[in-house]
């Protein structure tokens, strides 16, 4: 999350995404969750229904400082260029409802959808994620103006909350009855994987709304790239081409429209990513010009999309969620939290992803004892369409089945198993994944690709960027092995 400055190559570097991986909820449970419920029997009759809603979470500029987040300290906000948004999808069927709802911010913890959980004990489900946005405010604690102090604005932060929480109740309150479609299509032309093996999810996902009468009601577009196209050295506010595409495809249609990432870590982006305007200029990275063109390109896949839709099927509805515990192996994530540069909650591993040890953590510290933090893994079932929740930024290789097999003799763990596919784990006819899912634990690398001891990978001088921004090499099996065992 971190890049070299007027480039847009990541930089290995120091504090990189430490937060990302160490924020858990400070109560201590392994229930399905304080705001949840199981899906209930539906009402006879019951028809299928949504709504939509958004709700503003501009930051003002001049009152105090600003930090931007997703790549250096000390990148400070001087002006709003385009507004940040809490955007709500509901759905409802009988007397269950779910709740999607996603910020145009770098990220969120689990402990924010915790605190927005509780505040809709009504719904079965409530899915808080974030477009994982490098041009608004420091969330994580990041980015702040030094490595040993945090960005993140607390009130900022509470009022990102109540706006999540305000979201969903408006969307929940404009529900209305409607149908479901699907349409899918490739662009790989929008993408650029950074890290070798080359693998990209290049499949954007629109589903549509429509009321009885055949009105549009609104969109969700579910698409797998890190909205960065404005690079390090922008300091304006900005949804990045995410707040573009929502913008046209919104005035085309005179309807809602919600934006959700999916599959982001290898690392797909938008830097580097060959756009030109309609004279067929090339435009540069890092201008506004650049973004809001693959804002428009993307919006233009979209109409696709729609144009190849079907109908889906809705309902019924299923949930499985599990907490899952993981080890923290990563010593810069440790050493942010000892210097409370993190808030976020560790506990004693003790070799379960399903539990963990009480113990008191500044006695684990003191007797060497490996932490773990807790994060969330959910798989949904809306009828025909399969959604796998990801707390964090998942490898196209793990979703899509594309581990490396033989793996490059230059790697850490050459023979370690492949993690099951997250699709596999998917039993629908449609699918799609929600990356950043209730919880944000950096990159969620194949264990058989890390790669950060000499010899390198592909005979490289250095290793590639990536590690320095994840928790650990065991946080995809856990993460994959735990979709599994849901759909299990």
């Amino acid at each position: 999350m971190w890049h070299r400055q007027g480039s847009g190559k990541h930089l290995m570097s120091g504090m990189c995404a430490v937060g990302v991986a160490l924020v858990v909820c400070a109560a201590w449970s392994s229930s399905l969750a304080v705001a949840h419920k199981e899906p209930t029997p539906d009402a006879p009759g019951g028809a299928f229904q949504v709504g939509f809603a958004e709700v503003d979470i501009t930051p003002q500029i001049g009152t105090k400082p600003v930090y931007l987040a997703g790549f250096g300290q000390n990148r400070r906000a001087t002006a709003v260029h385009d507004p940040l948004f809490v955007r709500a999808v509901v759905f409802r069927h009988g007397r269950n409802k779910l709740a999607w709802v996603c910020a145009d911010l770098i990220g969120l913890f689990y402990r924010q959808t915790l605190h927005v959980r509780a505040q809709l004990p009504d719904f079965a489900y409530v899915l808080v994620s974030a477009t994982h946005n490098h041009d608004g405010p420091d969330t994580l604690g990041l980015w702040g103006p030094n490595p040993l102090t945090s960005g993140v604005d607390r009130e900022y932060l509470q009022r990102v909350e109540k706006a999540l929480v305000q979201a969903v109740r408006d969307a929940d309150s404009r529900c209305q009855p409607a149908q479901a479609f699907i349409g899918q299509v490739p662009a790989p032309e929008l993408l650029k994987d950074s890290r070798e093996p080359y693998v990209l999810h290049e499949d954007l996902v629109v589903l549509s709304f429509r009321s009885p009468e055949g009105k549009l009601l609104g969109l969700v577009v579910q698409w797998n790239c890190h909205p960065e196209t404005m690079g390090s050295r922008n300091t304006e506010v900005s949804a990045d081409y995410v707040g573009f595409t929502v913008a046209a495809l919104a005035r085309r249609h005179a309807c809602p429209v919600a934006y959700f990432t999916g599959t982001v870590g290898g690392l797909l982006s938008s830097l580097g990513v060959r756009i030109t305007d309609d004279a067929g200029r090339e435009l540069a990275d890092g201008t506004f010009e650049k973004t809001e063109r693959y804002g428009l390109l993307l919006a233009r896949r979209c109409e696709d999309a729609l144009a190849r839709s079907q109908p889906l099927r809705a309902t019924p509805f299923v949930v499985r969620r599990s907490d899952v515990f993981v080890p923290i192996v990563n010593k810069l994530y440790l050493a942010a939290r000892r210097i409370g540069v993190l808030d976020r909650e560790a506990y004693i591993w003790r070799g379960d992803p399903y539990g963990a040890d009480p113990t008191p953590v500044a006695a684990a510290e003191a007797n060497g004892r490996t932490l773990c933090i807790r994060t969330e893994v959910a798989l949904l079932q809306l009828g025909d369409l399969g959604v796998a929740v990801v707390p964090g930024e998942i490898y196209p290789e793990l979703v899509l089945g594309k581990v490396q097999d033989p793996a490059d003799p230059g790697a850490d763990f050459p023979d370690a198993p492949i993690e099951p596919a997250v699709y596999a784990a998917l039993a629908t006819r449609h699918k799609m994944l929600i990356g950043l899912g209730n919880d944000e634990i950096g990159y969620i690398i194949p264990k058989r690709q890390w790669d950060e001891k000499p010899p390198y990978c592909y005979g490289r001088r250095k290793a590639q960027y990536g590690e320095i921004n994840s928790v650990g090499p065991d946080a995809a099996p856990i993460v994959c092995g735990a979709l599994h065992k849901l759909a299990r």
